[in-house]
């Protein structure tokens, strides 16, 4: 009675380690052409393994443990697809500008080398930077232009 579920949870189990190792498997394959997520999906099997599972060993009829657990892995299912196309949006690969933020010094700067901390949104680590003049330490900067992950600072 549990063995129906049990596979289909292992199998999800399965697809959604190996879509965490290597992708969205789905995608890799070329099915679907994006619009079905192979982790979404590996996340409704296992929600519909682990609840009928759960369901069927309460002692009710087996059309309620099927009933729920299908439910419950539709829902599963969009919730994982909404919650990827999310964090899919917001890592979009472009780095924003830090031109104009401001900042401090916190090793010396030089034309080849020093690392500020930038007041902005999103700086949460230090940047390697570089000036036309040499700043010390402790100095308020501005960024002027960006190169790539570097920011070539001015005394602000």
């Amino acid at each position: 009675m549990l063995l129906p579920f049990l596979i289909v949870g292992g199998i999800g189990l399965a697809l959604l380690l190996v879509s965490l190792v290597i992708g969205d498997v789905l995608d890799h394959l070329g099915v679907g052409d994006g619009a079905l997520s192979g982790t979404a999906l590996a996340v409704g099997l296992v929600v519909f393994g682990a609840s009928g599972a759960v369901v069927a060993s309460t002692g009710l009829d087996l059309i309620w443990a099927y009933v729920l657990s299908i439910a419950l892995a539709i829902v599963a299912y969009v919730v994982s697809v909404l919650a990827i196309r999310s964090l899919t949006r917001s890592s979009d690969g472009i780095p924003a500008s830090a031109v104009g933020l401001t900042g401090v010094t916190t090793s010396p700067v030089t034309a080849e080398s020093g690392e500020v901390r930038l007041d902005g949104p999103g700086e949460v680590e230090r940047r390697l930077a570089f000036a036309e003049t040499p700043l010390a330490a402790g100095i308020r900067i501005r960024v002027v232009a960006q190169a790539g992950a570097r920011v070539k600072v001015a005394a602000d």
